[in-house]
């Protein structure tokens, strides 16, 4: 989400707490997803954050459970669009030999793309929304998102 801030010349900070607390609620939420990020936005709420932009964003990402907050904005389309593509680009990794980021290009990601078998729950059509939502071809879209995965790989572990 930092990568996409600085690709729309947005707040970074606020665009990575969104990144980072979207599914704060999962593990509590996990079998009633219809209350997934209403209980973050709550616990947000309790714990005194009041920007409107970061509550929408993370109510946004539920959307197709909740029926409420559908995305509207480069925030909220980026996390919509973004969300999906990192559980592809891990995946993608996960099959490499050495399982690391690094060994993943682009050109790998697209390669799995059309397998509909490899990572069968993602929501492919959910990640191409970049192109109409965000004016990003699913190409640079991935290139951005991988190129910052890549950057914290220490972090995530691959």
């Amino acid at each position: 989400m930092k990568a996409l801030a600085r690709y729309f010349k947005e707040d970074g900070e606020k665009w990575g707490l969104v990144g980072l607390l979207h599914d704060g609620d999962y593990e509590k939420t996990r079998e009633t997803p219809e209350k997934h990020t209403l209980m973050m936005a709550l616990w947000l709420k309790k714990a005194g954050v009041t920007d409107k932009e970061i509550l929408s964003a993370i109510l946004s990402h539920n959307y197709a459970h909740t029926g409420q907050n559908p995305p509207k904005n480069k925030l909220e389309w980026s996390l919509f669009c973004c969300d999906e593509l990192t559980g592809f680009i891990v995946a993608v990794a996960l099959v490499r030999p050495d399982k690391k980021l690094s060994s993943v290009s682009v050109e790998s990601v697209l390669k799995k793309w059309d397998e509909k078998s490899f990572a069968a729950g993602v929501k492919r059509e959910q990640i191409k929304e970049c192109e109409g939502r965000l004016g990003i071809a699913l190409p640079d879209f991935i290139d951005i998102a991988l190129k910052a995965m890549q950057g914290i790989s220490d972090d995530l572990g691959l």
